[in-house]
């Protein structure tokens, strides 16, 4: 197992108390046991809950797309662009030990106090990064927000697991991705044109309005969930102290390290990198099932694929609109808008895989998936030569998010269906890790690379601005970044093979 549960962990997780099976509480009783209730996900049964969580997605999504589109124009004024990476990577590394605490917390206490912390934790991470004044200020608020969607990401898939029965969750699985349509539609438009009539800053500042509507949403229906019963060791002290945050710690600092590692004078660099490499590993090992790191059948290559999908995915995204903006010289918000078709692909992929005539054939779609988004990725660096129109990118980006859409969906309906209920916390926040880690590694890799080939002196400014400065173009630091993503979504598609459990 993933983490140190103790038998009244489980009870805990599994059982409502005396007299909570009625009215709400059979509803929950009946998802848990696998008894549907009449109706879909809108279903009068689960319709407060599906639009709560519809809204919560929702944010994330937006604040995503925002903030990947105002990030050229911030870490410019900042004087922060040889940063431009660790701004992405910040979020990702704190959110490794948050989604452990999450899953801690879900299973001893219930997923809804460390639901509302993370939104509270976001909406906080929001405001100091838009009131900063450094790019070190700015990172430290990304990596609130990371403590904070961490949080709210593992919460999600414990309430999920709880609350749907088996046959709704890859339908509640396609919501999530239906979220995230109308801010990618309206988002690069919205941000861009924030960011270049008012200003970077009230992209960050304006988004915490928007989670009083999730709070008033999610809450009532929420509370009418069977309440979780804490042990007699089950306080905040011992969550934190818990085996499993300890490590969690000791990856996020490990990755953390490595990060740094790759900026430090070379004389420093190695035991800077050895530190963070003797911190990460051992803890990441035993944090994840066992057996992930070398594609063991069934769960560990479920959690192996996300990290891959989302890590491959997120490290070519965060450049491809400073690409746009400094090598094709465009406006940040037609940046942002050519990730607009693969949010709407996205939401497409995971509505295909949710039809039950898919069920079967679960896993050739997460490979399928694997191999679109390898291809999207190879597409980009394409808009690097003259003769190719920009909007190449947006094609090939509608490609990658139907990929997603397959891979994602399915690949958190697989890991639901393989949990034993007591163990929903754990795997939901092993999957989150992975998820997490895939980002920190290939957003690190990438913004090693990206350095390494020169594109730490690129202003952010468009080509024009950058050869009247006396610079020149750093093409090959964008093609180092594109090809290595590229290259790892396809070794991706390779193992899936390996997803199906062995028989008996």
């Amino acid at each position: 197992m993933t983490a140190d549960r103790r038998p009244h962990d489980s009870a805990a997780a599994t059982e409502a108390p005396a007299g909570a099976a009625t009215g709400s509480g059979r509803r929950g009783a009946a998802a848990r046991d696998g008894e549907a209730p009449a109706g879909g996900v809108l279903g009068r049964a689960h319709r407060a809950l599906t639009l709560g969580i519809i809204s919560v997605v929702s944010l994330v999504a937006f604040e995503a797309i925002a903030v990947n589109t105002a990030m050229p124009v911030a870490a410019r004024a900042l004087d922060g662009i040889g940063l431009y990476a660790f701004a992405f990577s910040s979020c990702f590394t704190a959110s490794l030990f948050a989604m452990a605490l999450a899953g801690e917390w879900s299973d001893r206490r219930g997923p809804l106090v460390p639901l509302f912390a993370g939104i509270a934790a976001f909406g906080a991470g929001l405001l100091v990064a838009g009131g900063a004044r450094s790019m070190g200020m700015f990172i430290a608020g990304r990596g609130v927000q990371g403590i904070g969607s961490g949080l709210v990401v593992v919460s999600l898939y414990v309430v999920v697991g709880r609350a749907y029965p088996e046959r709704l969750r890859p339908s509640i699985m396609a919501a999530f991705a239906a979220a995230w349509v109308l801010p990618v539609i309206v988002g690069p438009l919205v941000a861009g044109t924030v960011t270049e009539q008012v200003g970077w800053r009230w992209v960050f500042l304006s988004i915490p309005v928007l989670i009083l509507l999730p709070l008033a949403v999610m809450l009532p229906a929420l509370r009418a969930l069977p309440p979780t019963r804490p042990g007699p060791d089950d306080g905040m002290r011992q969550i934190l102290g818990s085996r499993r945050c300890r490590l969690a710690l000791a990856v996020a600092v490990g990755a953390f390290l490595l990060q740094c590692a790759g900026r430090q004078p070379a004389r420093l660099a190695l035991p800077v990198a050895a530190a963070g490499l003797a911190l990460l590993v051992p803890a990441i090992v035993r944090l994840l099932p066992r057996g992930t790191f070398r594609a063991a059948r069934g769960l560990p290559t479920v959690v192996l694929m996300r990290g891959l999908a989302a890590g491959t995915l997120v490290a070519a995204e965060s450049f491809v609109p400073l690409m746009l903006v400094t090598q094709r010289g465009l406006s940040a918000t037609l940046a942002g808008l050519s990730l607009t078709g693969g949010g709407v692909t996205w939401a497409l992929g995971s509505y295909a895989q949710s039809r039950p005539r898919m069920e079967p054939h679960r896993e050739r779609l997460m490979g399928l998936g694997m191999v679109l988004l390898a291809a999207a990725i190879a597409t980009v660096p394409l808009a690097l030569l003259d003769g190719v129109p920009p909007w190449i990118v947006a094609l090939g980006w509608t490609v990658g998010g139907f990929g997603m859409g397959l891979n994602i969906s399915s690949g958190g309906v697989l890991l639901l269906k393989l949990s034993r209920p007591r163990d929903a916390g754990s795997n939901s926040a092993s999957l989150q890790m992975s998820d997490a880690l895939g980002n920190v590694t290939f957003v690190g890799i990438s913004g090693m690379l990206f350095v390494a080939f020169g594109g730490g002196s690129i202003a952010a400014d468009g080509p024009a601005v950058h050869a009247a400065a006396g610079g020149a173009s750093h093409p090959a630091a964008f093609a180092a970044v594109f090809g290595a993503m590229a290259v790892v979504a396809l070794a991706g598609a390779g193992v899936a093979g390996r997803l199906r459990p062995e028989e008996g």
